[in-house]
């Protein structure tokens, strides 16, 4: 499918769907590697622990910059045909997907501010979006 800018910006509503969806995913395997963690050091593991923090939250920055890069795609994303591109419409790279998921982590955990943002942005742009010069937008179904 070819990426192109015209597609339209998908609506909040939309993205927090996408949103809840993948976080359930990322809960998931978020378990799995804490699992890993404690099989692998003996049940030695402070959640505490600034180093274990660091583990999961490479282990989430690479599901969903392995899946922005791979295909503009999380699971969530696609179920709610949604895609996350540069705003040329051409695919990410691996360091724009890196600066897009490191700006997204404190724009969506604080209070979803920079969620909210694209109520207010002209483009409907999430903070981190247009801190990063990607854009989400909504795909044509497939017949």
């Amino acid at each position: 499918m070819a990426h192109t800018p015209e597609l339209p910006a998908a609506p909040l509503r939309t993205r927090l769907a996408a949103l809840f969806y993948d976080s359930l995913l990322t809960f998931a395997l978020l378990m799995v590697a804490t699992a890993a963690a404690f099989g692998l050091k003996g049940g030695n593991v402070a959640p505490q622990d600034p180093l274990f923090r660091l583990y999961l939250l490479m282990v989430m920055a690479l599901f969903f910059c392995g899946f922005w890069v791979a295909g503009g795609q999380t699971l969530g994303m696609r179920s709610w045909h949604l895609r996350v591109q540069r705003r040329d419409g051409r695919p990410l790279g691996w360091w724009q997907a890196l600066w897009r998921f490191a700006l997204a982590v404190p724009s969506v955990g604080l209070a979803g501010i920079g969620l909210w943002w694209l109520l207010l942005d002209p483009q409907r742009l999430a903070l981190h979006d247009r801190l990063s010069g990607t854009r989400v937008v909504v795909v044509p179904r497939r017949a």
